[in-house]
């Protein structure tokens, strides 16, 4: 895809919450954001990336790393090349998915035409973030959707998971921990989850912290997302996680992440997708990815408020595709 015509546009936007949004030892009041957009013969590629907050990436350190292979990209480095120009995180993914969206453009094919996936409106977990066991089963309540994600950290997390439970006898829940648990709090925790039927525990231990699982069955299925950051780390997490969670900003991009897609489905290890929170320009890619994953967490707009042109929606917790004007 080498042109001289290509010319290559960074920015970074802020998008502010409609409310804080709390997880383990972190509270989120607005969202930085890194824009690409990639222009050759008349035509435009968009790509959009948070980051990875707990890799310490934010808006002005990945729009450096952007800006340190523009040229590259403006000569016409493709998806490959970019991988060996940067490293995973939020630049490589928002450049990585400007180059997708170019491409679906200047050949006037779809996503879905360039990648073989079939489109299907999908079913999204709807996120209830951590608070009193009380607001957060009111949260729970409010919820569209018959899929709900629950934060939880090491405080009244049994508290927290029943109250919700019992506002929703009939929702498939999974929780997320965001490493906020230590291994004999899991052990003692998962039969009662099992009880509630959680379908599934994201992330329970420290990602430096979970060799114990190698040796652990769980009640729960346990599910990789900081521990599994790209196929480097696949076989590791393989042997400790039966999901893993895949994360666009985590991988990289799309391009990483399909192959880390390929190699869990080789081994048979489920797999989910989630999201960083961001505009629909961000979910879009994602949606790509959830075509493949049992568990789908791409309800990162609901946090801002507000979206780009062309958003992608929900109808009873079911996530329509993008459209074609948005990105794909």
């Amino acid at each position: 895809m080498a042109s001289d015509s290509r010319e290559v546009s960074l920015s970074t936007e802020q998008w502010e919450l409609e409310t804080p949004f709390r997880i383990t030892g972190h509270v989120f009041h607005i969202i930085e954001m890194l824009i690409v957009r990639i222009s050759e013969n008349g035509v435009a590629g968009r790509g959009e990336a948070a980051g990875v907050y707990y890799l310490d990436e934010t808006g002005d350190s990945i729009l450096a790393q952007a800006q340190s292979v523009q040229d590259e990209v403006a000569r016409g480095a493709d998806r490959e090349e970019l991988r060996s120009l940067l490293p995973a995180g939020g630049a490589r993914n928002a450049i990585d998915c400007a180059l997708w969206d170019l491409e679906a453009k200047l050949s006037n094919k779809s996503i879905w035409d360039l990648t073989g996936i079939a489109p299907h409106r999908t079913p999204s977990f709807f996120t209830v973030g951590l608070d009193t066991p009380e607001n957060m089963a009111l949260k729970a309540r409010s919820l569209d959707s018959g899929r709900i994600k629950v934060k939880l950290d090491p405080e009244q997390p049994l508290e927290r998971i029943s109250a919700v439970r019992e506002a929703r006898p009939k929702a498939m829940i999974i929780v997320d921990v965001n490493q906020g648990w230590h291994f004999e709090q899991l052990v003692e925790l998962a039969p009662r989850f099992k009880d509630l039927n959680i379908s599934m525990i994201e992330q329970p231990l420290p990602r430096s912290a979970d060799e114990e699982l190698e040796s652990y069955v769980s009640p729960v299925p346990l599910c990789a997302d900081e521990s599994c950051l790209t196929t480097d780390e696949f076989e590791q997490a393989a042997r400790r996680y039966q999901v893993i969670n895949i994360k666009l900003d985590k991988t990289g991009g799309l391009t990483e992440a399909l192959d880390l897609a390929r190699m869990a489905h080789q081994r048979g290890v489920d797999l989910m997708v989630g999201n960083m929170v961001g505009t629909s320009l961000g979910m879009a890619p994602g949606y790509v990815i959830a075509q493949l994953c049992k568990f789908v967490d791409l309800d990162g707009t609901l946090y801002l408020k507000g979206d780009r042109e062309h958003p992608m929606t929900f109808d009873h917790g079911l996530l329509s595709p993008p459209a074609s004007a948005l990105w794909g």
